[in-house]
């Protein structure tokens, strides 16, 4: 999987950005530093004045990329969901028992986040950490609707859909394939922000990690089909 992520580019909707960011150093650069600074400083605190002292580049030249922090917030979270997608589809292709696949499926969604070195010009390890403590700013707005229908979630959306198509390959009868699928993604940012920042509220640690919880959690829910 490593030979092939090499050359993998994720392709993000083209209204989320102004400029592909992909196409230039100096995009690259935007995107690399951002994910630096809302690290280490909180997407509150973050500016485009900031990342343009950064990256020793005029505040004007970042705009050019993107018309606002929040644009460059939901193509930061929609090349992280791309690329979990495509570790998913990579992941579980050649696997054709459906709990065997699921199972896989749970683990890529679930796990920590380890650094991918065929993009040197992104930090998965704190992108993912971005995704978990501030990807809920990236939708929880007024324009939400409206942006939902231009497509700036799709990526987001079809990921869940492949782990709904999962749970259901596995139990037909179940009533809530896209609940339970979108509920182990969404669930699995949230239990790993308690496990670092409210212990007390979660079972999940360095032991009983997330990915064991959702395992047990969706095998607890589902009853595997029985042929004849």
């Amino acid at each position: 999987m490593k030979y092939l992520l090499q050359n993998l580019k994720v392709t993000i909707n083209e209204k989320i950005y102004l400029k592909d960011p992909e196409s230039s150093s100096l995009g690259k650069r935007i995107v690399e530093n951002s994910i630096l600074m809302i690290d280490q400083m909180g997407f509150e605190s973050f500016t485009f004045k900031k990342l343009g002292i950064q990256i020793g580049s005029n505040e004007s030249s970042i705009y050019r990329y993107f018309e606002n922090k929040h644009k460059l917030l939901l193509y930061l979270t929609s090349w992280y969901w791309g690329w979990l997608e495509y570790q998913l589809v990579f992941s579980t292709n050649s696997i054709s028992d459906p709990k065997k696949k699921l199972k896989m499926a749970i683990e890529i969604i679930t796990r920590t986040i380890e650094e991918d070195s065929s993009f040197s010009h992104i930090n998965e390890v704190l992108l993912s950490k971005i995704v978990i403590n501030e990807n809920s700013k990236s939708y929880l707005t007024k324009e939400v609707d409206k942006e939902n229908k231009e497509g700036y979630f799709s990526i987001y959306k079809r990921l869940v859909a492949r782990i709904k198509d999962m749970i259901s390959d596995f139990d037909q009868a179940y009533q809530y394939p896209s609940s339970l699928a979108s509920t182990v993604v969404e669930g699995a940012l949230h239990q790993h922000f308690l496990k670092d920042h409210f212990s007390s509220l979660t079972d999940c640690n360095d032991e009983n990690t997330p990915t064991k919880y959702f395992t047990d959690l969706v095998f607890n829910s589902l009853k595997e089909n029985v042929d004849g």
